[in-house]
């Protein structure tokens, strides 16, 4: 004997119909959009292409899980925005051995792809300047030194700072027990040349 039950659905509420969206007529006003925000579009979309290695030795190269530059995202890029349109100039280095045509094709397609997604502006012209070749290994030669380079340059820094800082406690050490001992001087000096309160 089989059991069957009958396919019960879980019960739905009515959902209520949302109000048409009133269209914002008669409402003036412009959006703009400033170059250092379509540039950070373009850094931040170029991460997907296969065989650019940086956009002007800076931003999103993350070779060995280690950022280069990450203070300007827009290192290497250069925009021009209109009302409508938007040219952009790159300077990269493209990965040897990787067909650079291939890679100036990809990075239209994106280029134009994100900023018409996020902004409605046109892209009319990309110019891409090969600044240099490099193979990855290379590439992340590079990027670690820099950043070998740069962590080298924060700790002797920080190595001079503490130096400085123990060298002032030592000398406010010092000053301090001078004031203290004067001071005290003073205070017993005072009471030397006062007249007795007290008979």
């Amino acid at each position: 004997m089989e059991n069957k039950t009958p396919n019960m659905k879980p019960e739905t509420k009515p959902v209520a119909p949302k109000p048409p969206v009133e269209k914002a007529e008669g409402i003036k006003g412009e959006l703009t959009f400033d170059d250092k925000v379509v540039e950070k579009i373009i850094g931040i979309a170029l991460d997907e292409i296969s065989g650019l290695l940086t956009v002007d030795g800076g931003f999103f190269s993350n070779i060995a899980g280690k950022l280069v530059n990450t203070d300007n995202p827009t290192s290497g890029i250069d925009v021009e925005v209109g009302k409508k349109q938007v040219a952009v100039d790159l300077s990269i280095v493209a990965e040897y051995g990787k067909d650079i045509t291939n890679i100036y094709d990809q990075i239209k397609e994106v280029v134009a792809r994100e900023v018409k997604k996020m902004t409605g502006l046109d892209v009319i012209e990309v110019n891409v300047d090969v600044v240099d070749v490099k193979t990855k290994a290379q590439h992340e030669k590079d990027s670690v030194t820099v950043q070998d380079q740069l962590s080298d340059a924060a700790s002797a820094t920080g190595d001079f700072a503490s130096k400085q800082t123990e060298k002032a406690k030592a000398a406010l050490g010092k000053a301090g027990d001078k004031v203290s001992d004067g001071a005290q001087d003073v205070k017993e000096n005072v009471q030397e040349a006062r007249e007795p309160r007290v008979e």
